[in-house]
């Protein structure tokens, strides 16, 4: 009988790995979230846990699971959310998941990463692979934050090799009921492109991440994998299969836009936001196929044509 804990078990995608756990004997479940989730299986209780504070060590030590699955994380910010407060949920929160996991003696440790964490540089290999340096951008909270908590994580398995981890990079996230940054830039009445680079995207599926994450938490190996289905969409084809103009301008053109725009609250963005459209991470998932045993049953190009009719 295998015993997983989930924090952020509420979202989305805590909710599809719920699901796909749920209903089987040999394992039982604790889902943990500052919310119950819709619809607990027959194996889940729900525990109250706000990852930031004392929260995850009296909870997991209490709960002695033996592997844990970390969600909890900002993804998309909502209007009043500050720096600090996702630095607390992303950074802080991991540390004290990680921290109360080994002082529980948990077994193993699965926490979701992004391909951000490799960060939007001009100098990226295309595609990057899980040997290429991870160096966030500090102009971006998400990235920046993924970073730390993936020297975190390198650290942790020096120190303490006793808890297994599976680190997740994962691509943007696509579902029938996945709205995030990305997904707002598609949501506009014309795309914007930048002039010299094609902003190439990789996706994942929900449904593909959820089964990769129900590997990792039971009979896969131990390791550091990007997830993302197979190539990727440039802006141009984005912007035909959606029947939407695009506009091409230059970035110093944009750059200049948002530096204007930002402080008159005319838009969310700042200048930094060229430089996320310029040099899009492009994921390898090879190591994902290969070592880790997971084909992703969704091409990138294939992820978005469904959320894309999803959304009709």
């Amino acid at each position: 009988m295998r015993h997983i804990l989930i924090t952020g078990a509420a979202g989305a995608v805590g909710t599809a790995l719920l699901h796909r756990l749920g209903g089987r004997a040999d394992i039982t479940i604790t889902a943990t979230d500052i919310q119950e989730p819709a619809n607990l299986p027959n194996n889940t209780r729900f525990v109250r846990m706000d990852v930031t504070g004392n929260a995850p060590l009296n909870v997991i030590l209490a709960e002695e699971p033996d592997t844990i699955v970390h969600l909890a994380s900002i993804v998309t910010p909502g209007p009043s959310s500050t720096r600090d407060h996702e630095y607390q949920v992303d950074v802080e929160g991991t540390r004290n998941v990680l921290s109360a996991a080994i002082a529980a003696g948990v077994k193993r440790l699965v926490v979701t990463s992004s391909g951000a964490a490799y960060g939007y540089h001009a100098d990226n290999p295309v595609p990057l692979r899980e040997t290429d340096a991870i160096r966030g951008n500090q102009e971006f909270a998400y990235s920046w934050h993924k970073r730390l908590v993936e020297e975190m994580l390198a650290e942790a398995r020096q120190t303490t090799p006793g808890l297994e981890q599976v680190v997740l990079r994962v691509g943007t996230v696509l579902g029938p009921k996945v709205e995030n940054q990305i997904t707002a830039l598609f949501h506009k009445p014309r795309l914007l492109g930048l002039k010299g680079s094609d902003s190439p995207f990789v996706f994942i599926w929900d449904e593909d991440l959820a089964d990769t994450l129900v590997r990792a938490a039971t009979d896969g190996p131990a390791g550091v994998f990007n997830v993302a289905g197979d190539g990727a969409l440039t802006i141009s084809q984005i912007a035909s299969q959606m029947s939407k103009p695009l506009r091409r301008l230059s970035p110093a053109v944009v750059r200049a836009a948002l530096t204007i725009a930002r402080p008159l609250r005319l838009s969310r963005y700042g200048p930094e936001q060229v430089r996320f459209l310029l040099y899009r991470p492009v994921l390898n998932n090879a190591a994902l196929k290969g070592e880790f045993g997971y084909h992703p049953k969704f091409t990138s190009a294939e992820a978005f044509d469904r959320w894309w009719e999803a959304t009709q």
